[in-house]
């Protein structure tokens, strides 16, 4: 699959000018692309408890997820100037659930697989590979 990042570039962007940032001022936008070719955006969220703030990646998935659901090919993030920023490791482990190893996602080194981004990976394999027990 052909992947336009700008136009998910410019998703993000758009993304962004909606995000609720009055805390920090830093906006963000989110912008995924699924292997059917949808693409799906977020914003962040702040809180006046900080700490319940919803970063852009969250929005993004929930969009993903709402619709429908599907595997993210590709991934961008903007800041409020419309550069590209990167997602914390939160994040990371929210792409690596719907967008798994082979996941295109722009870095400062340029685009990369997500497995270079969060290597070791924790998902839903992980899971299996322990007998579950009742501890109740």
């Amino acid at each position: 699959m052909m992947i336009d990042w700008n136009e998910l570039r410019n998703a993000a962007v758009e993304a962004m000018t909606m995000a609720y940032a009055p805390y920090s001022g830093y906006p963000v936008g989110a912008a995924g692309l699924s292997e059917d070719g949808r693409i799906f955006t977020g914003c962040n969220v702040e809180n006046a408890a900080y700490g319940v703030a919803l970063c852009a990646e969250c929005g993004m998935i929930s969009d993903l997820v709402r619709s429908g659901g599907g595997r993210l090919v590709a991934f961008t993030c903007v800041n409020g100037n419309g550069d590209f920023t990167v997602p914390c490791g939160r994040c990371r482990q929210l792409l690596w659930e719907h967008g798994g190893p082979d996941m295109e996602i722009e870095m400062p080194a340029g685009i990369m697989r997500m497995s270079d981004v969060l290597p070791y990976g924790f998902g839903p394999d992980d899971l299996d590979m322990v007998e579950r027990k009742n501890n109740g």
